[in-house]
């Protein structure tokens, strides 16, 4: 009993499995095979990561969801042990400075204080109207341009890029500077040194917005940052470090997501039939949340480090101890969501953990709600024959991003 209490009982190098596994060919919406069947063997258990060293994988939704919320666990990726997502990560660090995603309280409040105010419900939903312009739009353009078309470029990536765009006061004309270095900054396969300088260039990028706002102020988030630089409260790399991580996260999560949720629509076609066939608001916000737990698009797992010991699941996390929470393994747990397999567009999903848990949840998730919401609620009513044209073994998946998703999604009609 002491040895599985100390989380000895994985320690023989043979006996740990390596994260993350692969996904499945023929199988793009579930998560890897091996997870899952890991999960149905523990929820909790030692894995190997890319520089050899073994955090706890934590994969069962009920253990997520306590140790997300225990103050012992820990976002400073500073600490001795932390388990970073890729060489670049690691080899970085010095580089990136305190964030609302590397810090705990009281600093992570203060970051989140500065940015919260775009995102409250009373903000999100009086962009409804915009939203629902701009996809309409993007629709419009579509239907009278060549067929097949890329969903990707024709709607999926503009319509969160315009959002965040005028939510932050960035200019959309910018849009493909800041996607290609967005891109490069947070994938996996980048070179510590392509990653700094793409991420070097973003802020720079930034960092001169805020300057203009100054003198030029908007009603956005930039003219409140560079508000908040003239008063002292936080400094111009600082508060261009915080338009970058919202610039990044504000178009891709939600860019992937609805591309990755129409092709899975696709090949569900009696749940694409309930959500096309519908103009029931509480029914398409019921499907988003669905999607969202069936695709989980964060799939490298969030990466955190123990303050402190913590008892849970019959093992004890060592004060010092890498944590990886694969969140589809959560929103796929059958003890949360029975017969996880199965898109359920009629299934209570709300309490999934797509856009994480704690203090640290989703600053945006209210926003990449309703863009979901209004997509999803007009694309398939619209265009009722959307269809792919191609072949599902012909799409190339995001396996290598932060974010999946698909690279492109050729639709006919």
């Amino acid at each position: 009993m002491a040895d599985t209490l100390a989380g000895t009982v994985n320690d023989g190098a043979e006996s740990i499995p390596e994260f993350p596994m692969p996904r499945a060919d023929g199988c793009p919406f579930a998560p890897p095979p091996a997870l899952r069947a890991l999960h149905a063997e523990t929820p909790l258990t030692k894995a190997r990561i890319w520089d050899g060293s073994t955090p706890w994988l934590v994969m069962g939704h009920a253990d997520q969801r306590t140790l997300l919320a225990d103050a012992r666990v820990s976002t400073d990726e500073h600490q001795p042990g932390f388990p970073h997502q890729s060489r670049a990560m690691a080899e970085t660090l010095d580089h990136r400075p305190p964030t609302i995603f590397n810090t705990d309280a009281p600093e992570h409040s203060r970051f989140r204080r500065m940015l919260t105010a775009p995102f409250i419900f009373k903000r999100v939903e009086a962009l409804r109207p915009a939203i629902q312009k701009i996809t309409d739009d993007h629709i419009d353009a579509m239907l009278a341009g060549p067929k097949p078309a890329d969903l990707v470029t024709a709607l999926a990536l503009p319509v969160p890029s315009l959002m965040i765009c005028e939510l932050l006061g960035v200019p959309y004309t910018d849009h493909d500077f800041f996607q290609e270095h967005s891109v490069t900054a947070v994938s996996s396969d980048a070179t510590p040194e392509e990653s700094q300088a793409a991420a070097g260039a973003l802020l720079n990028y930034l960092m001169g917005l805020i300057d203009t706002k100054l003198t030029e102020p908007g009603e956005d988030l930039l003219t409140d940052l560079a508000e908040r630089v003239r008063a002292g409260e936080t400094t111009p790399p600082e508060a261009a470090l915080m338009a970058v991580v919202l610039l990044i996260a504000g178009h891709e999560t939600s860019a992937n997501m609805i591309a990755l949720g129409t092709l899975a629509l696709f090949q569900n076609p009696e749940q694409l039939a309930l959500l096309r066939d519908t103009d029931d608001p509480k029914i398409v916000a019921g499907a988003v949340e669905e999607l969202l737990r069936y695709l989980t698009i964060a799939h490298t797992g969030q990466r955190r480090i123990a303050r402190g010991d913590i008892e849970i699941g019959g093992q004890v996390i060592r004060a010092g101890d890498g944590l990886v929470f694969p969140l589809s393994s959560a929103n796929w747990d059958p003890d949360a969501f029975p017969e996880p397999e199965t898109l359920d567009l009629q299934r209570p999903a709300r309490h999934h953990n797509a856009f994480g848990f704690g203090i640290h949840q989703c600053l945006g998730q209210l926003l990449a709600r309703v863009e979901l919401q209004i997509v999803y609620g007009t694309l398939y009513r619209r265009i009722p024959t959307l269809r792919l044209a191609t072949t599902l073994e012909e799409i190339n998946f995001k396996h290598d991003r932060l974010a999946y998703g698909v690279y492109e999604l050729p639709v006919t009609w």
